[in-house]
């Protein structure tokens, strides 16, 4: 697990070129049958021009019937083309929606943590607001293309009717779009600002439900409570701004379009009067002023949407981006092997020597708990080996040097604070579904009381953090799994602080029946566990300064007695 070498960044832009290209086929389609449903639409009103010009020349029925029949025509393609374009662009539109959700929902629940400055609240908004709004530009680009066909088609008819009308609509459109393109420019601005106080605000609500326990304890609730209207007053006031600034947007792209509307027709209007077009291409104008408000519209609010896209997936980008903490090695350990730290150094630990043969059951008493937590996370590679002085060998090997994979086969640190999932008692005590040692697991941790409580035994419903359980009986839960995973070794922070006395007599017992032969080290102050272990170590001020067994630890040093007699 060295340092990871410096890779290009990827950001929103490539991110949505990533996207498009993707979908390639399903935009060309799209595009084809949307701009055939925007030429139909605009289609529509020249050729109501068109048949009221043969009417009144020729009053004959059979062509007033054909002229109906083709407008029927018409018609069915319109609804057609629109139904089947929507359809494939809706379709690639989801698609890609939960490419871009599985893959940042990966990047976060990757072993090796990322690098990155975003709570676990701000990566599940990410993974789906942001997401969905990415791939978003999977429609917009072929909209704005069939918008773009829309307004060239109904531009060149009324050039043809007389040119000033089809210049009229061409640069009546650019001058929109130029002066839209200054609001689009703030509404990204304002949306990537929105998307980050929002997904500060769900991160604070995770942080809040995880820690309402302890909360409502100590009577921090309202504090917390406080807090967390704060951040959501901001990211409100940030969404009303953002709001307001749609609000003048989608105002001023309607006042515009009917300006511009309302300029066709009087200007068909005034060359009608003079003689200068016919009646039916008066009859196509007006049609045409009122059809093209919709495309208009439509490739108006085109330029908001791409930059709302591009915001989501700029903020996509700090997790895909995000470097690893450490780039893991390929080694693997021997099966069986021992754990050895040499000279270890961080946080409160100094220069921390231990070694636990294969096999052996040791427990650790840290009379610091910041000790312990830090002895746990090294272990548990949420350090990153440059981060530390000294080495951690696992079986020999240097931990830099060994894949995550392998660690994770091989060395296994059940934390005290475990989550617990929505779901059964089965599938938190085995996920995978593949470990054969659930039943010993179960009776091993004492969990058997628990499943017994339920006619569905280990199919059990549990809610999510395990909120029907008790603190024991999660904390049980949590050691059922850790003994089902059945690795080489296996490393225990306080696995029994929430259990009776007589539980955790027990629980000790069958550990050590359970784990014989297998690598074990529990980080603990329990007299019950640190009896059945093979040895102690005594972990004081970040060095062991001492090492026998429980009992002549007990009969020999005061210090150690008075740590954790209970």
């Amino acid at each position: 697990m060295t340092t990871p070498d410096t890779r290009r960044p990827r950001p929103g832009p490539d991110i949505l070129r990533t996207a498009l290209r993707r979908n390639v086929g399903a935009m060309v389609w799209g595009t084809l049958l949307m701009g055939l449903y925007q030429a139909g639409e605009t289609a529509f009103p020249i050729a109501l021009g068109l048949i009221v010009e043969h009417a009144l020349r020729d009053r004959s029925p059979g062509a007033l019937a054909l002229s109906i029949a083709a407008l029927a025509v018409l018609i069915t393609i319109v609804s057609l083309s629109w139904r089947f374009g929507m359809r494939i662009l809706q379709k690639a539109n989801t698609t890609e929606a939960h490419r871009w959700r599985v893959q940042v929902a990966e990047c976060g629940l990757q072993p090796v943590a990322r690098d990155m400055d975003l709570k676990s609240g701000e990566v599940l908004t990410i993974a789906t607001e942001d997401a969905d709004q990415t791939a978003d530009i999977i429609e917009v680009v072929p909209l704005l293309i069939s918008s773009l066909v829309a307004v060239l088609v109904a531009a060149v008819a009324l050039g043809l009717a007389d040119i000033r009308l089809g210049l009229l609509v061409i640069v009546g459109t650019v001058a929109i779009l130029s002066t839209l393109s200054v609001l689009s420019g703030r509404i990204g601005a304002g949306t990537r600002e929105q998307q980050a106080r929002v997904a500060r605000a769900g991160a604070k609500v995770a942080d809040l439900i995880t820690g309402l326990r302890p909360l409502h304890g100590f009577g921090g609730n309202h504090a917390a409570f406080r807090s967390y209207r704060k951040v959501s007053t901001e990211a409100k006031h940030q969404a009303i701004t953002v709001a307001r600034v749609n609000g003048v947007y989608a105002g001023t792209a309607l006042a515009l379009n009917a300006v511009l509307a309302a300029a066709v027709t009087l200007t068909a209007g005034l060359l009608a009067f003079d003689g200068q077009i016919t009646v039916g291409e008066l009859v196509m104008a007006v049609g045409l002023a009122q059809f093209i408000m919709e495309p208009l519209k439509l490739f108006s609010e085109m330029p908001k949407y791409v930059m709302i896209a591009r915001a989501s997936a700029e903020r996509m980008a700090l997790v895909l981006t995000a470097p690893p903490v450490t780039t893991p090695g390929p080694r693997r350990p021997a099966a069986g092997a021992d754990l050895e730290l040499d000279r270890v150094r961080h946080g409160s630990l100094r220069k921390l020597g231990l070694r636990v043969r294969a096999g052996e059951f040791v427990a650790i008493a840290a009379y610091q708990p910041r000790a312990a937590a830090d002895l746990a996370s090294i272990l548990a590679g949420h350090v990153p080996p440059d981060a530390y002085e000294g080495t951690v060998r696992v079986g020999g090997e240097d931990l830099a040097d060994l894949s995550i994979e392998a660690v994770r086969e091989h060395l296994l640190v059940n934390p005290y604070d475990a989550e617990i999932f929505a779901g059964t008692l089965r599938t938190n005590i085995d996920p995978s579904g593949t470990s054969r040692t659930v039943a010993e697991a179960v009776e091993a941790s004492m969990l058997t009381d628990v499943v017994a409580l339920y006619r569905e035994g280990l199919d059990h419903a549990v809610r999510d953090r395990g909120a029907n359980l008790s603190g024991g009986q999660r904390q049980r839960l949590s050691l059922a799994r850790a003994l089902a995973a059945d690795t080489d070794i296996l490393v225990l922070h306080d696995p029994t602080t929430a259990v009776d006395a007589v539980t955790e007599q027990l629980i000790a017992r069958n550990v050590a029946k359970l784990r014989r032969g297998r690598t074990t080290v529990v980080i603990t102050s329990s007299p019950a566990l640190l009896d059945a272990a093979d040895r102690v170590l005594v972990l004081d001020e970040g060095v062991i300064t001492a090492e026998d067994t429980h009992r002549n630890l007990l009969a020999a040093d005061q210090a150690y007695c008075s740590a954790v007699a209970r």
